[in-house]
């Protein structure tokens, strides 16, 4: 199955880490270039997908606002 959404970050990564909680649960995902991404989602969306330490995945940004910050 082919599924296009209106995302437009997605980026592919690979699952570094799954830390498990009683309901959310901790994905840290790595870039290519080593960058790591953060997500808290549910337990049930880590079992649901499968989830462990190793997987490519696609980390799929979706945002109505986004911070930019320099120094100055």
């Amino acid at each position: 199955m082919t599924i296009q959404l209106s995302a437009r970050n997605q980026l592919k990564a690979k699952v570094k880490s799954v830390k498990l909680g009683a309901v959310m649960a901790e994905v840290v995902v790595e870039l290519p270039d080593g960058q790591q991404i953060v997500s808290a989602i549910t337990r049930n969306s880590v079992e649901g997908l499968g989830l462990k330490e190793g997987d490519d995945i696609i980390a799929i940004i979706k945002s109505t606002e986004v911070m930019i910050g320099k120094d100055v």
